[in-house]
């Protein structure tokens, strides 16, 4: 059975027999690709499988893991797809290879960050670490896991602040919910538009390799 979405998958180069390893699972922006997230992490492959997937719809130059009715809105029959083919990507992943499953870190910019909250508050304490680099959560997602317990689970949320693309105003929102919900979050900000500033790719990558011990 194929697996929902093409991928791009990085690894230790030996698997030891018996051991399980930590996961981190890459989300890209609208009209990029599978390539773009990974030279932030690909030197963690050295302890860690990575799995870049690609969005399913075409958005020249690049692809989409769903589109846009409205300013803020993404059409939600595509959305909900998104984080189920997400979702059982995942799944599929950790049945195929040797993950600790305890270990999951989500990772996404701009779209994929979109993603990487709204399936943490889908998924809950079943994900360990989430690296939100520009990004918001859709107001359905908000009303819908109002109630979700996210104790247990980190967050690294960014955000350029004269960001033209994402109001800032939305990653503070997001950042406050998941503080409500119990979750351990680093918020940071940065004076940049919609980007990955150097300062926000060493602030992200000390979060991680913290969260990830």
């Amino acid at each position: 059975m194929e697996p929902p979405l093409y991928y791009k998958l990085l690894k230790p180069n030996k698997i030891e027999s018996g051991k399980v390893y930590s996961a981190i699972f890459l989300m890209h922006g609208m009209g990029s690709n599978e390539e773009d997230l990974v030279p932030l992490v690909q030197d963690l492959a050295d302890s860690a499988y990575i799995f870049s997937m690609r969005g399913p719809i075409e958005q020249p130059p690049g692809y989409a893991f769903f589109t846009i009715e409205g300013f803020g809105k993404p059409h939600r029959t595509e959305f909900d797809q998104a984080i189920e083919s997400v979702v059982m990507f995942i799944e599929e992943m950790c049945e195929k290879h040797p993950i600790d499953s305890s270990k999951i870190f989500l990772m996404g910019f701009s779209q994929g960050a979109i993603l990487s909250m709204s399936i943490g508050l889908k998924l809950g304490h079943k994900i360990k670490g989430i690296a939100a680099l520009s990004g918001y959560i859709p107001d359905f997602m908000k009303h819908e896991y109002s109630g979700q317990n996210l104790k247990g689970l980190k967050l690294f949320c960014s955000h350029g602040e004269i960001d033209p693309v994402l109001p800032f105003d939305w990653a503070e929102e997001a950042k406050n919910l998941y503080e409500q919900l119990g979750a351990q979050v680093e918020f940071s900000s940065y004076p940049v538009g919609h980007q990955v500033s150097q300062q926000n790719f060493h602030d992200f990558r000390s979060w991680l390799e913290v969260a990830m011990e």
